[in-house]
């Protein structure tokens, strides 16, 4: 069975598994909001949509880390070890829980439900992100799930089934919180899936290598490189770039964040537009995962109706 066929049919199915063992006794009092850390901002987002004033949620990697990287210092791994459930990303997001001793019993693997279709990585780039500083792409998987939206809608059901085995009286609250954030995943995944259709073929670069699940679940014809939107790529990097668009006419070029206008403008010059989609993986400056996304959805519409 393929990828996507057995993709398909866990959607069919409602196919939402929580993940690895969930504790059956709770942590806090009953009435108690459920502390709740996640290591990343979707997973935040999915838990503070779902659980509402019955959650306290923490996200603690700062704003100008790369999650997927980032390393907490001791004070902040105790607070992950005394929290009532430890939301994880799954396909090896955030490899130091791996290194950590944390209670097998809080943590929800959120992608487990659909590990068998989860993308598999071929090479291996190092570079950097700030400071968080180097590190490669050489990870066995693809991490970036949420941005096929289907699977963001499987991650939100391990969320709330979680939530669900804690507090198992708030059930109908907390299922009538999810379906309402399934609406939302649902229309920016239509929305995606309507603009893309338009033209199936046409050629874009992405910025960064953590669009997998995005362009296979679009069918989009992309291709990635390593470049940082503050940072003006160097003279070996153009040069790759103007070879890769020798087999690969590229329009448009996709950036995780606002590039530089010295990058926007020469690659404008080469007759490359930029735009951005951002992946949010940590919490914006504005706004919130939906508004981020739903702005990622007309930063696309523009660059397709171009």
């Amino acid at each position: 069975m393929s990828a996507v066929t057995r993709l398909s049919t866990l959607l069919i199915a409602g196919a939402v598994v929580a993940g690895l063992l969930v504790a059956h006794a709770p942590h806090a009092a009953a009435d108690d909001p459920l502390t709740v850390y996640t290591v990343s901002y979707p997973l935040a987002y999915f838990a503070e949509r779902i659980g509402g004033d019955h959650v306290k949620v923490t996200f603690p990697a700062p704003p100008d880390v790369d999650p997927a990287y980032w390393m907490p210092d001791a004070n902040t791994i105790a607070g992950y070890q005394g929290a009532d459930v430890i939301l994880l990303n799954g396909a090896g997001y955030a490899d130091w829980v791996e290194k950590t001793a944390l209670s097998q019993f809080r943590l929800v693997d959120t992608a487990a439900g659909f590990a068998d279709v989860l993308i598999e990585l071929d090479d291996i780039v190092t570079h950097s992100h700030g400071p968080t500083g180097e590190h490669s792409h050489e990870g066995t998987l693809a991490f970036t799930t949420w941005l096929d939206f289907r699977l963001a809608v499987l991650q939100a059901g391990a969320v709330e089934e979680a939530l669900s085995k804690r507090r198992p009286a708030l059930a109908k609250e907390l299922d009538a919180n999810f379906e309402e954030l399934k609406a939302d995943l649902q229309a920016i995944d239509d929305a995606i899936s309507e603009i893309t259709a338009s033209i199936e073929e046409l050629p874009l670069v992405m910025s960064h290598p953590v669009y997998q699940y995005f362009t296979r679940r679009y069918g989009l014809n992309a291709v990635s490189v390593h470049w940082e939107p503050d940072v003006v790529p160097d003279a070996p990097q153009w040069l790759e770039f103007e070879e890769l668009l020798q087999s690969h006419p590229a329009e448009w070029m996709i950036w995780e964040g606002e590039p530089l206008e010295a990058s926007v403008a020469k690659l404008a010059a080469a007759g490359v537009g930029s735009t951005v989609f951002d992946p949010c993986g940590n919490r914006p400056e504005e706004g919130d995962f939906l508004a981020v996304m739903n702005e990622n959805v007309e930063n696309l519409r523009a660059a397709y109706e171009d």
